[in-house]
């Protein structure tokens, strides 16, 4: 597969992303689009996978500046999980472990194939502060070791005004559950 945006491609994903940077400044404070856009410019490899997530429902947008790499920090930013990455069990290890009604993929390995990484559970909290996310859907987030051995996985989501978070078999996968991705610039 094709890792690469036309330049008409990048000219339209920049705008997209300036547009919603723009409208949403409280996600990020202190940070300019001008130095942005210069990062992203220069790793343009890095836009295809800023693209795959607004292609399939993320809204990604700038969420931090990481001061010891020089990275910035990009969630999905959609209102719900991306619609696109819904139906999907947590992992590749679920997903051959499923026998019958198989989804169409995991979200480990899409998340893997689109160049991004799940939000860990600390990641999708801080996401929370910056608005109200996930009230009617659920994300998978990344699941520690030892709970993924016994066969489990978390996910996260907003209600009642609270995020919680929740277990269930890695093999499981829901019309409402999807996950959520981060990309460094």
């Amino acid at each position: 597969m094709k890792k690469k945006l036309s330049p008409e491609q990048r000219k339209e994903l920049l705008r997209i992303l300036k547009g919603r940077f723009e409208k949403n400044m409280k996600r990020h404070k202190d940070i300019e689009w001008i130095k942005v856009e210069k990062k992203l410019l220069s790793g343009v490899d890095k836009l295809w996978s800023l693209n795959e997530m607004e292609r399939t429902g993320g809204e990604p947008d700038v969420v931090g500046f990481d001061k010891k790499t020089g990275e910035y920090i990009f969630y999905d930013c959609s209102a719900e999980s991306p619609k696109d990455r819904r139906s999907l069990c947590y992992d590749e290890e679920a997903l051959e472990s499923r026998k019958e009604h198989k989804p169409k993929d995991s979200a480990m390995h899409l998340a893997a194939a689109m160049g991004i990484e799940l939000l860990t559970e600390e990641q999708y909290r801080e996401l929370q502060k910056l608005g109200a996310f996930d009230t009617k859907t659920s994300s998978w987030v990344q699941t520690p070791a030892d709970i993924r051995k016994l066969g489990g996985a978390l996910f996260c989501d907003r209600r009642y005004n609270h995020v919680f978070v929740y277990h269930n078999g890695a093999e499981s996968y829901y019309a409402a559950r999807g996950f959520r991705g981060l990309m460094r610039v």
